[in-house]
């Protein structure tokens, strides 16, 4: 079967800042394939390209097979989009939300009736159906965001950081119906800061960092291949134990007061330090997707 999306050497420049560098990957029919990385990283501009609202410089980008440059039109009516910003109308009721949006589709009035309970049915906001935007939660906006984006029926759903802000309880709301559109066999494209979201949804990601991609798999094959099965984390340590951490040939970072040893032999390595180099703390936890993102791209802070 033919990728949903595919980019070779996808480049896109600003002038002389190149915010896309080369980038190679393709994305299949039915898998929640997600964009991380940094701010600043190209992730965003990669993903506005996908869905035609950014030409691109150089390269080859095409989604359903067909070249972005060539037939935006007909890729626009295929994709859905929920932008992180709101852009729901303040004006209109939930339920008018969903049929006005439906027209730039050419949804006929009562598909798109019939249309909107479906969704919002399926978001869990049909009782709402009458309520004004404000009156709404930020959770219950996020899921009529995606409703909305939903209206056509699209081939493919691309969730611009779609809990940012939430609560954890509406987080969770959406990553259920995130879930139930998996099992629809829809094709989604999700980039998100929230590591646990993209672990727990996407079946493959990239990571991204000034313009390319570091690493793409999936979440657990990542971390277990590039971090390993445990980080030690070590608060307080002595001087002598990153000497020893060289010497041991262990894999490891620091931070300010704070040493991470990646490891498949976490109690091991915990024993050595607890007898040989006491310290304030010192704990053995399971290897996440957040060491991998932070090993890759850094500590620091990005503006």
């Amino acid at each position: 079967m033919s990728p949903v999306i595919e980019a070779r050497a996808l480049t896109k420049r600003y002038g002389g800042l190149a915010a896309v560098d080369g980038v190679e990957f393709s994305i299949r029919a039915g898998e929640c394939f997600g964009f991380l990385g940094p701010n600043g990283a190209g992730k965003t501009t990669t993903v506005r390209m996908i869905y035609c609202a950014s030409p691109v410089t150089a390269g080859d980008l095409r989604v359903f097979g067909i070249e972005v440059g060539d037939r935006p039109r007909e890729i626009k009516a295929r994709i859905g989009v929920c932008q992180q910003e709101d852009t729901l109308d303040p004006d209109f009721s939930v339920r008018k939300n969903l049929t006005v949006f439906a027209r730039y589709f050419g949804i006929p009035a009562a598909r798109a009736e019939e249309r909107s309970r479906e969704l919002l049915e399926f978001m869990g906001l049909w009782e709402r159906k009458d309520a004004r935007i404000r009156e709404l939660s930020g959770g219950m906006k996020r899921r009529l965001a995606i409703a909305r984006a939903l209206i056509n029926d699209p081939d493919l759903l691309i969730l611009d950081e779609p809990t940012t802000g939430l609560d954890p309880q509406s987080r969770h709301q959406v990553w259920d119906r995130v879930r139930g559109l998996r099992r629809q066999g829809k094709t989604i494209l999700l980039t998100t800061h929230y590591m646990d979201e993209a672990q727990t949804l996407c079946d493959r990601l990239v990571i991204m960092d000034h313009g390319k991609i570091l690493v793409e798999g999936p979440p657990v094959d990542l971390v277990r291949s590039r971090v390993g099965k445990e980080v030690v984390e070590v608060e307080g340590y002595p001087p002598g134990l990153v000497q020893h951490a060289r010497q041991s040939g262990w894999t490891f970072e620091s931070d300010t007061g704070r040493l991470f040893i990646y490891t498949d032999s976490g109690e091991a390595v915990f024993t050595v330090i607890a007898h040989q180099f006491p310290s304030e703390r010192c704990t053995v936890r399971t290897a996440g997707l957040e060491d991998l993102f932070l090993k890759l791209t850094g500590r620091e802070l990005r503006e």
